[in-house]
């Protein structure tokens, strides 16, 4: 099963597409950003129709070109202090999701406490711990940039578990490309006995 993970933004969408099969580890077949350039009409801040139009465009094309099976978007977090934050980004996340209905994929809505929690089991990982944590998962000379990108990724590795009980966690304190996980990781895939 090939699935896309998206974390949604109005000048960067982090977007990344695995395989997962049963029994063996995910696949990063590829991952990065989408850079959604400022158009300006003479006003203090960028228009929002045109940058939405462009990320359109742009999240379609991805789809053409790496044909998932499924679709991964985080939900929308907004911080009580910052309510306009949320409004704006749910611009963005609307358009990925109309692009992925319109392609007719199956939609999988992850809140972000969910994500950070199945790829390091502290549902209050911050953006260097996922960094790393996708790193390991994947066996990358170095972490994911920008934190975007590992964001997505772990939407993508999250929604595939979501998606199918038939994938089971990794069992091998291996990568696919034989690297070993970092120790957290290897933890929680291979606990110790208790």
């Amino acid at each position: 099963m090939r699935v896309l993970g998206v974390d949604p933004g109005l000048r960067l969408t982090g977007y990344g597409c695995v395989e997962m099969t049963p029994a063996a580890p995910p696949i990063l077949i590829e991952a990065g950003v989408i850079r959604i350039r400022r158009a300006q009409t003479g006003r203090t801040a960028p228009e929002i129709a045109p940058r939405l139009l462009e990320l359109d465009a742009d999240f379609r094309a991805i789809l053409a070109r790496l044909r998932p099976d499924a679709v991964g978007v985080e939900q929308i977090f907004t911080h009580p202090k910052h309510p306009g934050t949320g409004v704006i980004m749910a611009h963005a996340r609307g358009v990925l999701l109309l692009a992925a209905a319109a392609a007719g994929l199956p939609l999988v809505e992850l809140r972000p406490t969910q994500i950070k929690k199945s790829l390091t089991s502290y549902g209050q990982a911050d953006k260097a711990q996922m960094q790393k944590a996708i790193q390991g998962v994947f066996g990358l000379d170095e972490p994911p940039s920008p934190p975007d990108v590992a964001d997505a990724l772990a939407i993508a590795l999250c929604a595939g578990q979501r998606l199918s009980s038939d994938l089971p966690a990794p069992t091998s304190a291996r990568s696919a490309r034989g690297r070993r996980l970092p120790p957290h990781l290897k933890a929680l895939i291979d606990p110790p006995d208790a």
